[in-house]
């Protein structure tokens, strides 16, 4: 289906965010599907495959990058917080309620990752929204997880320190790395995350590969599985079979505290679901449910 991608600014808590709006050449007022990347991505780092599928069944899609992120206004640069991220996706489904000839009795909340926890505790907040797809999302503390060693512990509070200091003194931020090869030091430094997420990283974009230290310390409190059976609408919730990153069974956990969910599962870690082969199979399953949900 033909369709047309047109720049759009919205603005969110007085600082403009960009996005992107496909529409659909050959739908009349189409329902619109809200997405937003995970953890310290960017709308361009794979999106577009997913938005451009989706536009070409007839609806139309809301692609945004978040305050500080992309091309996004905002400082300090990449701040991965998840409260901001909230507040981005309550600015993003205010501004959509604007637009022209889009029904928006009709809309979709798309995440991924980080992100995924991001449009549970959304639709927690708008009974309005008509569904919601979570891939591999972000689920909130994982209570039996393994221990970090010592030395990573010591490591991640010299770095929050570091910045709480930098910040009270000078109003910057002190900056970790976002993903790294395994035995470095990394928020994200499991073996399938250096490449993967780099893999989604466009040739033509430069990547910071740095947030600001405080997200150690904030991502501790943040519990998308708290607010879950708050969630009215339908909900697909996808995980990897083999992700290092988000387990499984935390997934399938969160997805049961959901009334209306559909749990699905494939054979991927947690950077595959956006290309080649896991793509295509993952792409039809979000597609089918969005058929049935908007029927």
């Amino acid at each position: 289906m033909r369709h047309a991608k047109t720049e759009e600014i919205f603005i969110s808590k007085g600082i403009e965010c960009a996005a992107w709006l496909y529409s659909p050449a050959d739908a009349a007022n189409p329902p619109v599907i809200l997405m937003a990347h995970g953890f310290s991505a960017e709308r361009s780092f794979g999106l577009p495959a997913f938005a451009e599928r989706f536009v070409d069944e007839g609806w139309a899609v809301f692609v945004f990058d978040y305050r500080t992120f992309g091309d996004s206004k905002g400082v300090p640069r990449n701040f991965v917080n998840p409260d901001m991220h909230n507040e981005d996706w309550d600015a993003a489904i205010a501004h959509v309620k604007t637009l022209n000839n889009i029904d928006t009795d009709r809309m979709i909340l798309w995440g991924t990752s980080f992100s995924g926890g991001h449009v549970v505790c959304t639709a927690a907040r708008h009974p309005e929204i008509s569904a919601i797809i979570a891939q591999v999302p972000f689920c909130g503390p994982v209570a039996d997880a393994e221990k970090p060693p010592f030395t990573t512990v010591i490591k991640v509070i010299y770095h929050l320190l570091m910045d709480k200091i930098k910040n009270a003194l000078t109003g910057k931020r002190h900056y970790v790395p976002v993903v790294g090869k395994p035995g470095s030091f990394a928020i994200m430094n499991t073996p399938e995350c250096w490449h993967g997420f780099l893999k989604l990283v466009p040739e033509d974009r430069f990547y910071a590969n740095e947030t600001p230290a405080a997200i150690y310390g904030l991502i501790q409190n943040y519990n998308p599985s708290a607010l879950a059976d708050r969630v009215l609408c339908p909900a697909l919730v996808i995980a990897g079979e083999h992700d290092s990153l988000i387990p499984v069974a935390k997934v399938r956990e969160m997805a049961g505290r959901i009334p209306k969910s559909t749990f699905r599962s494939l054979n991927t870690n947690h950077f595959e679901p956006y290309t080649g082969q896991a793509f295509e199979d993952n792409i039809r399953l979000q597609i089918d449910f969005l058929k049935e949900v908007l029927r």
